[in-house]
């Protein structure tokens, strides 16, 4: 994954995390969705779902080179 690709990535997940604290993963993998999309940033749907995961356990700072790699 090219370092632009990564830091557009971290950006949408500090943005869903920021803000769907408590919320469902089913919400929380919505939001990743629309945040990849109005970025223009293609992830799998099985990434989405490792960045969703993540940040319904650990309530707090995701790094997505940790939780992808």
């Amino acid at each position: 994954m090219s370092n632009e690709t990564n830091e557009a990535i971290q950006a949408v997940v500090d943005r869903v995390t920021s803000y769907q604290d408590g919320a469902t993963e089913g919400t929380v993998e919505k939001e990743l969705r629309s945040g990849f999309q109005e970025a223009g940033t293609e992830i799998s749907d099985e990434d989405v779902t490792r960045l969703a995961r993540a940040i319904e356990s650990e309530h707090g700072s995701v790094r997505v080179e940790d939780v992808l790699s």
